[in-house]
């Protein structure tokens, strides 16, 4: 071989008989006894095996009383994998052979295990150069391999870790490469749920599904099998015989049924030891590991804890992410729902407004009750009755009432027989939320959910969240409402609710409240018939507005229609209403009045006018032929002096003519730009009016109307009471 030392050895080696190996020197023994070494010397054309070391007979399974014979008498599973070939060949040749891993099989049937050498083959001489047998010298090279195979996918392993390759893809692949290296044996990860106490399946491609299955959520304990027990001592649990071993007494028929006969667990633990799963290796024969399985497996407990611990990791802040996710979802949500319901000014409608938004974010259907004269009224449903079919059920009313008295929300499955209110929908719960403002719960909102979606406490909460806001919106617009229809009731009673008919007079009127239309306003208007074909017209402006306001005026109007029969002209009557006005309470004293009031009569010579001006704006006459005409009579207010300056002034109106009186908030109404339509806009917007007769009373309130709405557009709430009131002469 080269080596004067080496040739020495292998001399003393052939030279000794094995039985006689013992006696070697201690450097034999060394070379060829404690060190994985396979060593044989063979003879003749036969291939006859003189003598081999014990690492020889152990590696090929032969024994030491076949030595002697020929090698394919001893070693027929070799030979047929071509070892006398090559050893022929070497014998015939004299070439020698060397081969690095060798691949081959030992053993049979059960037994076989796949393995590798590196060895060499050399010709043996004897003294004249003569080719007498071959020598064999090789070095099991198996548990390298497979360390240089492990220690290759491990690298895998650890950058599939790198690239947060999938928790079962990983795992699956780990025990892969563990049953690859080995192949007697199988494998499988179970893992820990977060309190440790039960194991969970989490990798095992080999062993059988109901093997897993029946594994599947096993809890951690002294005496539940290797991996239960290994998790629980936190420490490997190594089962050589599961059919004896007491730790498996409660799994021993399962582990049968899948052919498991030996178990080795190592617990997978974080770097501050808490538990993270097991990891385990069964042999289908009662064996115990070698220390390099335990080395692999400890390696790869520890690989499996990086690859859980990154997933732990990972799916935290994927759970974050996705509660910031639906925590924003549920902010603009909740937002949402109460920007819709508190921009609705009818109550009903805000109602109504969030059954919409209800479904389907929170459930598939919704209704909304509302307490009415002691019982629930049903004032929305989504989606809508003639649509599913659904109606009220008595199971559902009963917890509705509850919730309504006890103010708390409730959730319960449906009866049986209470799914046939919803023919065909599949609703199988009921969850009922208080909907509560100022302390008082006056209505209920139903969510309605369908197969096996019962409500979770994050569904509750957020109806919970929608319906408090949306009930507090809904009771503001309640209120709103009441309050309005009170302003739009009491204003009402401060005008004539219709305007009477005059024979040979078309009258229209015009008003409209500053605001929102919460608020009582001071302008307001009347005409009424004086009997023997005359008749009072009149139109005027409070200082001030609200309720104060609405009584000076009912007090300027009833006091014109009681005094306007009893005295001789419209200056009398309009005394008559100062005084009136000066007699108010001291905290009334301040609200003054502008005031035209004027009496007409229907004449041969056309339509004859007397009216007083006390402080308005001035009355302007439009002519049938577009004129249009200023009358000012002078006169102070009303409600400041005593004994106020007033006179009278008299016109006549002929057919076409029509007088026209406005209020203050009509000229002053402000466009965006901050200018007012003004009183030379309302004598144009008089003047452009066609000049027949089709300029009825009604088309000039229009007109002017228009004409104020179009100067303000985008400045459309009014900030000051608007009134109109026009007489118009009709065409013969």
């Amino acid at each position: 071989m080269g080596d004067p030392q080496v040739d020495d050895l292998l001399q003393a080696v052939v030279s000794a008989p094995v039985g006689q190996a013992a006696g070697l020197d201690d450097e034999l023994a060394a070379l060829f006894g404690r060190i994985p070494v396979v060593f044989a010397v063979m003879s003749g054309s036969r291939l006859v095996v003189d003598s081999a070391n014990p690492a020889f007979l152990a590696a090929t399974g032969m024994t030491a009383d076949q030595l002697g014979l020929p090698v394919q008498d001893v070693l027929p599973g070799l030979v047929e994998q071509g070892l006398f070939e090559l050893l022929d060949d070497v014998y015939r040749t004299g070439t020698p052979f060397t081969a690095r891993d060798g691949q081959v099989v030992l053993g049979s049937g059960e037994a076989a295990r796949e393995a590798f050498f590196d060895f060499t083959c050399e010709p043996r001489r004897d003294g004249t150069g003569t080719i007498t047998g071959v020598t064999l010298v090789g070095v099991e090279t198996t548990d390298l391999k497979h360390a240089h195979r492990v220690g290759a996918e491990h690298r895998a392993l650890l950058e599939q870790v790198v690239t947060e390759a999938p928790l079962r893809e990983v795992l699956e692949q780990m025990v892969r490469v563990i049953e690859s290296a080995s192949p007697d044996v199988l494998a499988s990860v179970l893992l820990a749920d977060d309190d440790a106490a039960h194991l969970h399946h989490g990798a095992g491609p080999s062993l059988p599904a109901f093997y897993n299955e029946a594994i599947d959520g096993i809890a951690t304990g002294e005496g539940i099998g290797s991996c239960g027990t290994a998790a629980h001592r936190r420490e490997p649990v190594i089962v050589t015989d599961i059919a004896t071993d007491p730790l498996w007494k409660d799994f021993r028929e399962l582990a049968g049924q899948a052919g498991l006969a030996a178990c080795w667990s190592t617990p997978i633990l974080d770097a501050d030891g808490r538990l993270l799963g097991t990891f385990a290796v069964y042999s289908r024969r009662p064996r115990a590991p070698q220390p390099a399985d335990l080395a692999v497996n400890a390696v790869f407990a520890r690989t499996a804890a990086l690859v859980i611990e990154r997933d732990r990791i990972t799916r935290a802040r994927d759970a974050a992410i996705a509660r910031e996710h639906q925590a924003r979802q549920d902010l603009a949500f909740v937002l949402e729902t109460s920007t819709v319901t508190a921009r609705e000014l009818d109550y009903e409608a805000g109602l109504a407004a969030l059954a919409e938004l209800a479904v389907p974010r929170l459930a598939p259907l919704c209704a909304i009750d509302v307490e009415q004269d002691g019982e629930l009224r049903r004032v929305a449903v989504v989606p809508a009755q003639e649509e599913t079919g659904w109606t009220p059920s008595p199971a559902g009313r009963a917890m509705a009432a509850r919730v309504l008295a006890s103010g708390r929300s409730e959730s319960a499955a449906l009866p049986e027989r209470d799914t046939a209110s919803w023919p065909g929908l599949g609703v199988t719960h009921r969850l009922c939320v208080p909907l509560t403002a100022r302390g008082r719960t006056f209505g209920v909102l139903s969510l309605l959910t369908i197969g096996d979606r019962a409500a979770d406490g994050h569904t509750v909460a957020l109806a919970e969240e929608i319906a408090g806001r949306a009930a507090l919106h809904a009771d503001n617009a309640r209120h709103y409402t009441e309050r309005a229809q009170l302003a739009r009731d009491l204003q009402a009673g401060l005008r004539p609710v219709t305007l009477p008919d005059i024979p040979g007079v078309d009258v229209a009127a015009y008003y409209r409240a500053l605001g929102d239309g919460l608020t009582v306003g001071g302008d307001f208007y009347d005409v009424f018939d004086l009997g023997a074909g005359r008749w009072a017209f009149a139109i005027g402006d409070v200082c001030g507005h609200g309720a104060v306001a609405a009584t000076t005026t009912g007090l300027v109007r009833h006091t014109a229609r009681a005094v306007a029969k009893l005295v001789a002209g419209p200056v009398a009557v309009v005394e008559a209403i100062n005084t009136s006005l000066l007699d108010r309470p001291a905290q009334h004293s301040l609200d003054f009045v502008t005031l035209v009031y004027g009496h007409l009569e229907v004449t041969a010579a056309g339509v004859e006018v007397e009216f007083v001006r006390a402080g308005h704006l001035e009355p302007l006459v439009r002519r049938a032929d577009g004129r249009v005409e200023v009358l000012a009579p002078d006169g102070a207010a009303l409600g400041l002096f005593a004994a106020p300056v007033l006179r009278s002034e008299r016109v006549v109106l002929s057919a076409g003519d029509s007088l026209v009186l406005v209020t203050d908030g009509l000229t002053e109404a402000q466009a965006p730009s901050g200018s007012q339509f003004g009183d030379d806009r309302l004598r144009r917007t008089l003047a452009t009016l066609p000049r027949t007769s089709v300029a009825d009373a009604e088309t000039v309130v229009n007109a002017i109307v228009g004409a104020v709405d179009e100067h303000v557009v985008g400045n459309a709430v009014p900030e000051d009471d608007q009134a109109a009131l026009v007489l118009t002469v009709a065409s013969a």
